[in-house]
């Protein structure tokens, strides 16, 4: 696919994201190579996924740091010595402050579209409660660039789901989740396009 993103992944949990990129990578379907992956769960799976693959995997438990200034700082720290070209939140459920060299360098996807159920407290499977409570006839999934706040930066992909009228929040998320592997890897390549035209 000629040049590759060096891409920085951070997880929380079961790294099903995570797992996406690494299949897509492998069949080809992305611009990028994992150069890191940062978990601040010690007990994730995700973290067993990453090191069964041979990839670099750095735990930094959120809990071991006063501030979330601290915090942020040893991520980007692995990011900067490991030479992420763009960082990617995979299912990362903390707050970071994003440092001036990586504006515009780090993604998240979530589970609706926003701006609609994001915020604090909106992750995983309270997202998709929320939407059903709601009576929303459709929900979907958001790539963006983040800032200082949560689910909050410039929207870079969506992808709507309907809403069917015997969802659970289960049915609902793994419908979203579909489309989330689809986009994600879709944001990725375009941003790689992107940086290797500057060259």
């Amino acid at each position: 696919m000629g040049k590759t993103l060096r891409l920085a992944v951070l997880i929380s949990g079961s790294g099903r994201t995570l797992q996406n990129f690494i299949d897509r990578i492998e069949q080809g379907q992305m611009m990028a190579e994992i150069v890191v992956v940062i978990c601040n769960a010690p007990n994730a799976f995700g973290i067993e996924r990453a090191q069964k693959c041979g990839l670099e995997t750095v735990v930094l438990p959120h809990r071991a740091f006063p501030s979330v200034e601290l915090f942020s700082h040893a991520i980007f720290e692995q990011c900067r010595s490991n030479g992420a070209d763009l960082v990617a939140m995979a299912g990362f459920l903390r707050l970071v402050h994003i440092p001036s060299d990586f504006t515009g360098r780090v993604m998240n996807i979530h589970p609706s579209l926003l701006p609609a159920f994001g915020g604090k407290g909106y992750y995983g499977i309270h997202v998709h409660e929320a939407v059903l409570r709601s009576g929303s006839e459709q929900s979907g999934c958001t790539v963006h660039f983040v800032d200082d706040q949560y689910d909050h930066g410039p929207v870079l992909l969506q992808r709507a789901v309907p809403v069917l009228p015997d969802d659970t929040p289960e049915t609902l998320a793994e419908r979203v989740f579909e489309k989330e592997c689809e986009v994600f890897p879709e944001a990725i390549n375009a941003f790689a396009r992107n940086w290797f035209s500057r060259d």
